[in-house]
Parts: C-alpha cells; structure tokens; sequence
C-alpha cells in the first residue's frame, strides 16, 4: 500500500512516543479504560497523532462502555481504509489512517449499539489528538 504520508521507521521512532509507536506503528494496543479520550465529551476533531488527518469527530462518539473510544462513522468515509486483520486468532477489521497507514483500532457491526450505522469504530486514544471547537 502506498499513503500520502510515508516516512522512514527511524523518523517514526524519532517523531512519536514509544509508546505512540507501538500502537499507531506496530497495530499495538493501549489498556482499556487508560486513554485520554476514553471518557470525554469535548466537542471538536479527533485527528491522527502521527499525521494530523482529521478522522473523526466528537458528534459521532459515543458512549459504549468498552475502554477505548468508539465512533458509529468517520468524520468522511476516505479518512480511513478497512483492512482485514486475522491475527491472534480472531478474524476483525483494522481501522487505518488513509493519509499515513498508521494503525487507529478496529471497527465492530452489530453489536446492538443505538447507533446511526450499527458499528463501533473502537480506537486507541493514543492514535489521536482531539482539537477542541472554538466557543
């Protein structure tokens, strides 16, 4: 796959946290009910940590108790591509930034979430950075 946003492992080392680096770089993931954003109602974006893309936003969050953020739908359906991940023995779809190919979460269907679209995007916190709206 080829991404906007491509640079070198070692600038992506130099440029994120090791632990950043886990996640967005080698499809890591933070402990639950430990991120930043798990729980917050700010209003604003919520854009890739490693690139800056805007992916989604705080209208579309929602509370699903799960430890990690959850979104219905991205802020615009080409912010992310869907992947299919079969690793540790599950069979799930892995959200990525489309901009810079780094590892966001996974994104669930009918789990029976009072939801718009019947999914759950679940992402690491550490995979964003929420800008607040102004007002």
């Amino acid at each position: 796959m080829s991404y906007d946003i491509e640079k070198p492992d070692e600038q992506w080392r130099a440029e994120l946290s090791p632990a950043e680096y886990t996640v967005l770089r080698q499809a890591g993931t933070e402990p639950a009910f430990r991120g930043e954003y798990t729980d917050t109602k700010t209003t604003g974006v919520y854009s890739c940590r490693a690139c800056g893309a805007e992916l989604f936003t705080s209208t579309e969050k929602f509370e699903s108790h799960c430890g990690w953020p959850s979104f219905y739908d991205p802020k615009d359906s080409d912010a992310v591509e869907l992947i299919e991940d079969r690793s540790h023995g599950m069979s799930r779809t892995e959200v990525r930034c489309s901009r810079c190919g780094s590892h966001l979460g996974h994104v669930f269907e009918g789990e029976g979430y009072a939801t718009p679209t019947d999914q759950r995007y679940c992402i690491n916190s550490i995979s964003l950075r929420l800008t607040p709206a102004e007002g």
